[in-house]
């Protein structure tokens, strides 16, 4: 990667997932590794030898899926192409957004120049005049199944480059012929094997996939600084993050999401040190009775005592998940696969999209986590007869009269019932197609939209808590936060006045949104590390 000119290097080796969000978001231009270049044009001089030999290769020179047995004559090899891509092309429902869309392009590019998959030196550079002339193809949801990859996503996209159908330029949707007007391009005429090339691939799933991990990293810092805020506002019990007490229940996770709230935590002057509430209970005592009761609570709820506990696994999930869908970025996943310094042409599965869709179940259940976390202190703030003294529903005005917070929170409660349903696996629901050829399928898209759609959810329950954290400090003491939470509170509080019913809550909701997630304010990705 060349930072200095905003440039991504494709060698099929090294994409990342900043990498990927960076091209579909416009902000990285790609360029394509020399080295790669050269492994590509010997893999397709070798497939085409191959063809010339009469060797008989699936997809290249005969018919695909239950049909393989169908051979087809050399004349009409890249018909058959262009057949298999407009027979494909059958997708339906709102389209995939063109950021996302773009990144598949970058991945699907990413694939083909490992030099595995026989496609011209010329395809390669084409797709990468599209990347960079900012055209991304129109992709509907619905339709893969995650078997022999995205076929009908990626058929959309290979649509795309034969010059048909819609597009967008520069995120404005219109037919691809007039993209390749405005931008001086041409529609590119396939050869053997590159239509099958470009549509049996799991690169649609992986841009989703991507996606959602990076706005999944983003959700896990904002909960995190949630989490500091209501350790603050509820004057909380320092012991819970004690180093010590993670170390004797040793998982990474819980010991780093510890040290994350200790360092956001420290100097604060509303956390309480335990060793001072033995005497405040003490004094309080009445030791004519067997037994009396303190208004002080020695343990903290758990949606606060046990958020190492709980986020532990969410941050293993996101790590692995990221893990899993940079692999697969960087991977060869078509078939067949050209090895020709083995001589060799395989046949096998390697389109198969069961990592993406496994991972992007298990990333489902940490969305839901993570919903169910925020939710939880968001009702404990307010709710007056949990949230310590506060107002209740955290109204600044004349109770009764304004109703504060109280119609805000079914945006977050009926957002988590509905994360809490999307957590369903969907990798498990196989059902066989293609006459049982494809008999075990993935739905590895369907799991990464599902997933996609959950960390949206989320996005509006963890801005709804902020916006209720800022309104809680508003009746305490900012002054007495810790160090780096204060920061985040001083960023935020810039930005936000007491509501007080005279606006709209959406509109207040909307822009935090954007603040939070979109301008990333509070740069998110620093929390983490």
């Amino acid at each position: 990667m060349t930072e200095s000119m905003g440039f991504v290097k494709l060698n099929g080796n090294e994409l990342l997932l900043e990498d990927i969000i960076a091209i579909g978001n416009g902000k990285k231009l790609v360029y394509l590794d020399k080295g790669s270049l050269e492994k590509c044009k010997a893999g397709r001089e070798f497939l085409l030898n191959q063809i010339k030999d009469g060797k008989v290769i699936y997809g290249v020179n005969s018919s695909y899926g239950s049909m393989c047995n169908k051979i087809i004559n050399d004349e009409a090899l890249e018909l058959l192409q262009e057949n298999l891509i407009r027979t494909h092309a059958a997708g339906l429902g709102e389209p995939i957004p063109h950021n996302i869309a773009l990144a598949a392009v970058a991945v699907r590019l990413n694939s083909l120049i490992k030099g595995y998959s026989g496609v011209s030196v010329e395809l390669l550079e084409f797709m990468r005049d599209l990347i960079n002339n900012q055209i991304a193809p129109y992709i509907p949801t619905r339709g893969s199944v995650g078997a022999s990859g995205d076929l009908i996503h990626l058929a959309h996209l290979a649509l795309m480059i034969i010059g048909e159908g819609q597009v967008y330029y520069k995120g404005q949707l219109m037919k691809a012929e007039e993209a390749y007007r405005l931008t001086n391009l041409k529609p590119f005429k396939l050869g053997a094997k590159e239509g099958i090339s470009l549509i049996n691939g799991t690169s649609v799933m992986t841009a989703i996939a991507a996606f959602a991990v990076h706005y999944a990293k983003q959700a896990l810092a904002v909960e995190c600084i949630a989490a500091a805020f209501a350790i603050e506002i509820f004057n909380s019990i320092n012991d819970f993050l004690d180093d010590t007490l993670h170390q004797v229940k040793p998982h990474l996770g819980q010991i780093r999401i510890a040290r994350v709230l200790r360092d956001l935590i420290a100097g604060s002057k509303n956390v309480v040190n335990r060793s001072v509430l033995h005497q405040a209970i003490r004094e309080g005592s009445d030791e004519a009775v067997p037994v009396f009761e303190t208004s002080i609570f020695i343990q903290n709820v758990y949606s606060i005592r046990c958020t190492p506990q709980v986020l532990s696994p969410v941050l293993e999930a996101i790590e692995t998940a990221e893990r899993i869908v940079v692999l697969e970025a960087n991977s060869t996943n078509d078939n067949p696969v050209v090895i020709p310094e083995e001589n060799k042409i395989l046949h096998g599965g390697n389109f198969h999209g069961q990592s993406i869709g496994f991972y992007m179940d298990s990333l489902a259940i940490a969305l839901a986590t993570l919903s169910n976390l925020s939710e939880r202190r968001l009702n404990t703030l307010i709710d007056d007869h949990l949230n310590g003294g506060l107002p209740e529903y955290l109204i600044s005005g004349i109770k009764g009269l304004d109703m504060g917070f109280m119609g805000a929170q079914y945006l977050a409660t009926s957002t988590t019932a509905e994360n809490r349903q999307l957590s369903n696996p969907v990798s498990t629901n196989n059902i066989s197609s293609n006459a049982s050829n494809q008999d075990v399928v993935s739905m590895g898209t369907v799991a990464a939209r599902k997933a996609l759609t959950q960390v949206t959810n989320l996005k509006y329950i963890l801005t709804m808590e902020i916006l209720a954290d800022l309104q809680a400090m508003s009746f305490k003491d900012p002054s007495k936060m810790g160090k780096q939470i204060s920061q985040y509170y001083q960023k935020l509080s810039s930005n936000f006045s007491v509501y007080d019913s005279t606006t709209v809550f959406h509109d207040m909701l909307v822009r935090f949104m954007n603040l939070i997630f979109d301008e990333d304010l509070l740069d998110l990705a620093k929390i983490m590390k």
